[in-house]
């Protein structure tokens, strides 16, 4: 079942087409990325389907509701989703605990606060005042504020800015528990590790346009790319481009007769591929 449905998505600033077309559809209970230079697109699209941006034209549908709807179906629509934003100021003289007991009263099926403190790894916490958590506890927080409502879809922009390796690794545990509990993830990130880790599906925009959509292991044609093979001959570093390394392997260990001085074999990273989709250059759009 489709959680987000979009076809034929425009919005544009004046001359500037920020989203000249988009088409994009998410399942139920995926995490799937969006990933694009800065001024791509990214954000227009997710605050369309948010409901904080209009569009110019094209149908989108999130959870069956036109973002845009107003009135009593714009209550029921907020109540359904998540948002977790790359910047948020709150109140720092409240604690954690206090913070997340004050949000339950905002939705019609809140999550136990005390729950939710749990899940988002802030027991320890809890009676701490907000302004003097560390970078990735205020990030857990911010998540724990978007799970509070028990949404059934949820948006994460950039939500691992900041944070040293091993929060990192810890908040994605986090994402994926979120998605094996039924929560769709809609997830805008720079980085392409955390994307490869995270997404079942990626799709990369650049001028306001779908370049592909595909798992990251098949992006761009990547899992049959050319292999890379590397070794180092009579002191020199030596390479060959093969769609059958395994053979260049055992060419080379018959020629070697037995290690290959400094053997590596290597495909294009999902890096690789986003930038040659790209262009290596920064979209126009906002």
């Amino acid at each position: 079942m489709s959680v987000i449905e979009v076809r034929n998505l425009r919005k544009s600033y004046g001359s500037t087409h920020a989203v000249a077309g988009v088409d994009l559809e998410i399942a139920q209970g995926e995490i799937f990325a969006l990933l694009g230079p800065n001024g791509a697109g990214k954000t227009t699209t997710v605050e369309i389907l948010e409901g904080f941006r209009e569009r110019d034209s094209g149908d989108v549908r999130v959870l069956g509701f036109d973002p845009q709807v107003q009135g009593q179906n714009a209550r029921e629509f907020r109540d359904r989703i998540g948002i977790v934003l790359q910047s948020t100021s709150d109140a720092g003289d409240l604690t954690v605990a206090e913070t997340l007991h004050h949000f339950t009263g905002y939705y019609s099926k809140p999550r136990d606060a005390d729950e939710v403190i749990a899940a988002v790894g802030l027991s320890e916490k809890k009676d701490a005042l907000i302004r003097s958590l560390s970078g990735g506890q205020r990030r857990r927080l911010d998540v724990g504020l978007g799970i509070i409502g028990s949404p059934e879809l949820l948006f994460l922009d950039e939500p691992t800015t900041g944070f040293d390796p091993e929060a990192r690794r810890a908040f994605w545990t986090l994402i994926r528990e979120l998605r094996d509990g039924g929560t769709t993830i809609l997830l805008t990130t720079h980085y392409l590790d955390e994307a490869e880790a995270l997404a079942d599906r990626v799709a990369v925009i650049n001028r306001g346009v779908i370049l592909e959509i595909s798992d990251p292991a098949h992006l761009g044609g990547r899992s049959t790319s050319l292999a890379r093979v590397q070794w180092e001959s009579s002191g020199q570093m030596r390479e060959e481009m093969t769609a059958q390394p395994t053979a260049v392997v055992t060419r080379l260990t018959s020629e070697f007769g037995g290690e290959i001085p400094k053997l590596s074999v290597s495909r294009k990273t999902l890096e690789d591929i986003y930038l040659e989709m790209i262009g290596h250059s920064e979209g126009d759009s906002q």
